[in-house]
C-alpha cells in the first residue's frame, strides 16, 4: 500500500528527527520533498516547525500499519503528547493511503482516512506537490486544494535549503 506521510518538527535537532523517519523506512520510500519551515498551525505559540512529505510503499502495511509505524517513529524521537497541536520533537501523519491507485477510505475513532485536516493545511500541500505534482486528494487535485488556501496561509510555507537524503 502506498502511503502519503507529512512528518514535522519544531523540538531538538528538527532536520535530524525528520531524517530519522527517511532513514527508518529506506527503500519503502518512493519520494520526498524538499524541506520547508512553517508557522505553526492550530493557536499554541511555538516555534516554527520544520516540514516534509514522504510518498512510501509497503504492501505489508495497510492504514493501521502506517499509523503504527508513524506513532514508532514518534516514541524513538521521544515524543511527548501534552498539548493538542502543541510542540513537538516529531510528527508522522498518515494524511492517505491507496492501494493499486484507489484511495483508503476510513473513519475509526483512532485512525480516519484521508486525513481530515489535510485539505486545509499549506504545510502538506506544499511539500505534497513537491514530491509529487500529479497528486489527487479525494478525487481533487492538490494543486486545486492548495490554490483555495488564503495567501496567508500559503506563505506561512517557506523552502529551505536543507535535504533530507534518501
Amino acid at each position: 500500500m502506498r502511503a502519503v506521510l507529512s512528518i514535522g518538527s519544531n523540538l531538538g535537532d528538527r532536520l535530524a528527527h525528520l531524517q530519522s523517519v527517511v532513514d527508518d523506512l529506506g527503500a519503502r520510500v518512493r519520494a520526498v520533498s524538499p524541506v520547508y519551515e512553517t508557522d505553526a498551525w492550530g493557536g499554541v505559540e511555538q516555534d516554527a516547525f520544520l516540514n516534509a512529505v514522504l510518498i512510501a510503499e509497503d504492501p505489508a502495511l495497510d492504514g493501521y500499519g502506517w499509523l503504527r509505524r508513524g506513532q514508532a517513529l514518534e516514541a524513538a524521537a521521544c515524543r511527548v503528547r501534552e498539548v493538542h497541536w502543541g510542540p513537538r520533537t516529531l510528527d508522522v501523519d498518515v494524511i492517505c493511503c491507496c492501494d493499486n491507485g484507489v484511495e483508503l477510505l476510513c473513519s475509526e475513532t483512532d485512525l480516519t482516512l484521508p486525513h481530515p485536516h489535510a485539505h486545509e493545511r499549506a504545510f502538506v500541500l506544499v511539500p505534497w506537490l513537491a514530491a509529487d505534482p500529479d497528486a489527487v486528494l479525494s478525487a481533487t487535485p492538490v494543486a486545486d486544494l492548495l490554490a483555495g488556501l488564503t495567501a496567508e496561509e500559503r506563505a506561512g510555507v517557506r523552502r529551505t535549503d536543507l535535504i533530507l537524503a534518501l
